[in-house]
């Protein structure tokens, strides 16, 4: 099962789902028509701060793993301090 991340600045989250949906469902329907397969992308956006969407749980749950929002949050706001991190120096 494919999956797809991103982490959008907090304010752009439902701008980048929307972008995603589109990408995934263009991918879905390619990956049916060649390879005669269905398949479902998870998509799991997390907000550079740590802003989660609704649903974000219920697609967890469908990846093997099923990790917590709470998991996620925590590598988000680590990557974005490591970001900064590097960007002052």
């Amino acid at each position: 099962m494919p999956v797809d991340i991103a982490i959008p600045d907090d304010s752009n989250i439902n701008t980048k789902e929307t972008e995603k949906l589109s990408k995934c469902k263009d991918q879905e329907i390619k990956f049916s028509r060649v390879w005669k397969v269905r398949i479902k992308f998870v998509l799991l956006i997390t907000g550079a701060l740590g802003t989660i969407k609704k649903g974000l749980d219920e697609n967890v749950h469908l990846l093997p793993d099923h990790p917590l929002a709470t998991e996620l949050q925590n590598v988000t706001l680590m990557s974005t301090v490591h970001i900064i991190h590097k960007m002052l120096g």
